[in-house]
């Protein structure tokens, strides 16, 4: 277990885990949830 006193890569217990995280970001693997406009279907206008 990391101790988070002196902890140089802070949330992260090591550099490791934050290059993966970092890495997840990157690649899109998180997302934010947003809430799309719902679309009007066969809307002429």
């Amino acid at each position: 277990m990391s101790q988070w006193e002196d902890n140089a890569f802070r949330p992260f217990c090591s550099e490791r885990c934050k290059l993966i995280d970092l890495g997840a970001w990157a690649n899109d693997e998180y997302r934010l949830p947003t809430q799309d406009a719902p679309q009007a279907e066969n809307s002429e206008e």
